[in-house]
């Protein structure tokens, strides 16, 4: 049988309840993808052996030949080999196999796998306890055929999105059931969505997410092309990130939705930017997508003052040491093409601080860059009570939005759904508020297109409860409908009198 996203799911989920209990919830991504992905690249191996048999190559050369697979499994890192090794300790096994399977795909599986130790005993305890856990986990997997034809349902053309969806829904759980720690790289698909959207990626274009977490956003990207009918092979794609078992889930995530050209650079993009051309210069992008870290410290202002590629002093001042948001925004913007735009979601201090940050934001206002920005309701993060923004930054402003900003109240009824302990932003959400951005017009009490003139007038401040009107005050009706209403409104009522003072007068109660 077909092996749907839904069924993937539970069985995944399963997985974790192996670990629960055993080690912190936060690790649990790391030892179960790693697994989920070695499981998958052997049974892919096997599948494209038989294809190749089956196209007339020998046996031998199909098995051996590493140009007949897309990534090639070494024999001793097969699943079967795995599952039959004679080692006292199996985690040394996946440890090796591991490293093997890196060592053949080098550079493009680099740090995928061996991020994950299999013979920690800091994270899995005892000799005894760790043989039980991973023992439980390969019968666990075993189950699985995670071919190509069993991934893709009868008939579907092209490649299967189930495992790297299946994917994703665990990088939500997990951030979900372990906070902070195991949520700090997970963006709300919510808020991915409608920055994607409001940026309109189309084919062609070189894409970069600066800060990519486990990958999500330019992996939605991506899909949203497909859904207007376009070739995700048709865009570059780019990030960076700097924490490193972060960014082997990225590359892993990037891998199973079938991103396999895409280039995930490890390091902190503000002291090392990592993508760069062949002559040391930044690389520009049509679309530069972000969610950075709120208001971060320490984001490295000793360094800024005295960088190569000059990101951070445009505005004659440099971020404050003590939030970083400018910083990471100004390094966007020194990588988006002269006609790209830039979306990022921050905290809404960005719209009002002072200081430094006050400068930096006239400049950005007064240079025209800002098109639209949109406030999000409080609770749609899971680190994090506070409510956010969206900003969309366009180099090329179409001639009709030029001096001008839209701001969007989302933070209202309508615009999400409210839970208990958190919000969200479900697929009716994200496209009315993309609606509302696209439409770029007036809304009462929803949208409002701002002259830079009325942004100067109120201090360069850009909190969009100055512009979006939400106070939700009845409509004044015409003066000649009401009192034609109030006429009617007292004929009534002197009929209901003299109704009634009949009725008492037959009753023998009238004065």
């Amino acid at each position: 049988m077909t092996l749907t996203q839904a069924d993937l799911e539970k069985r995944l989920w399963r997985a974790a309840d192996i670990l629960r209990g055993q080690i912190d919830a936060a690790d649990y991504k790391n030892y179960i993808f790693s697994l989920l992905f070695l499981k998958r690249l052997s049974d892919r191996f096997g599948e494209e052996v038989e294809e190749a048999v089956a196209r007339g190559v020998p046996r031998s050369t199909a098995l051996h030949d590493a140009d007949e697979h897309e990534f090639f499994v070494p024999e001793s890192a097969r699943w079967p080999a795995i599952v039959a090794d004679s080692r006292p300790q199996t985690g040394e096994t996946l440890n090796a196999a591991s490293y093997e399977i890196e060592d053949a795909n080098a550079p493009r599986l680099n740090g995928v796998l061996t991020g994950t130790n299999w013979n920690d005993e800091t994270k899995l305890g005892s000799p005894a306890n760790r043989e039980r856990i991973v023992r439980s986990l390969l019968n666990h997997f075993g189950e699985l055929d995670l071919s190509d034809a069993n991934l893709r349902p009868d008939g579907e053309a092209g490649p299967s999105n189930v495992l790297g969806d299946a994917y994703e829904f665990l990088v939500g759980r997990f951030a979900d059931q372990s906070g902070r720690k195991g949520g700090e790289d997970y963006t709300p698909r919510g808020v991915v969505r409608l920055i994607v959207e409001l940026l309109h990626p189309t084919e062609g274009m070189r894409i970069c997410d600066p800060l990519a977490g486990s990958g999500g956003m330019l992996i939605y990207a991506a899909q949203y092309l497909v859904e207007q009918g376009g070739d995700q092979r048709n865009l570059v794609l780019h990030g960076q990130e700097r924490n490193l078992g972060t960014l082997a889930i990225a590359k892993l995530n990037l891998l199973l939705h079938g991103l396999r050209a895409a280039r995930l650079e490890a390091g902190d993009v503000i002291a090392e930017p990592r993508l760069l051309d062949p002559d040391g210069r930044l690389i520009s992008y049509d679309r530069v997508i972000a969610n950075p870290p709120f208001s971060e410290k320490d984001w490295g202002r000793e360094i800024a003052a005295g960088d190569a590629h000059r990101r951070f002093a445009r505005y004659g001042v440099l971020p404050p040491k003590s939030k970083g948001d400018f910083a990471f925004l100004l390094h966007m913007l020194a990588v988006t093409a002269a006609g790209g735009m830039t979306g990022v979601v921050m905290p809404n201090g960005v719209l009002s601080r002072g200081n430094s940050e006050a400068k930096i934001r006239r400049g950005l206002v007064e240079d025209d860059l800002f098109e639209v920005i949109v406030g999000l309701p409080p609770k749609l993060f899971r680190n994090t009570q506070i409510p956010v923004t969206i900003l969309v930054l366009n180099k090329n402003k179409p001639p009709e939005r030029r001096g001008k900003v839209l701001f969007v109240d989302a933070n209202r009824e309508g615009c999400f759904r409210e839970e208990r302990a958190r919000n969200f932003l479900d697929p009716e959400h994200v496209r009315r508020i993309a609606a509302a951005g696209h439409a770029f017009e007036d809304k009462k009490r929803f949208a409002h297109v701002a002259e830079l003139a009325e942004i100067e007038a109120n201090d360069w401040n850009l909190s969009v409860h100055r512009y979006v009107d939400d106070n939700a005050t009845p409509d004044v009706p015409d003066i000649g409908d009401a009192l034609a209403s109030l006429r009617a409104a007292e004929a009534a009522r002197d009929t209901a009198s003299e109704r009634m003072h009949g009725l008492l007068t037959r009753l023998g109660y009238a004065q």
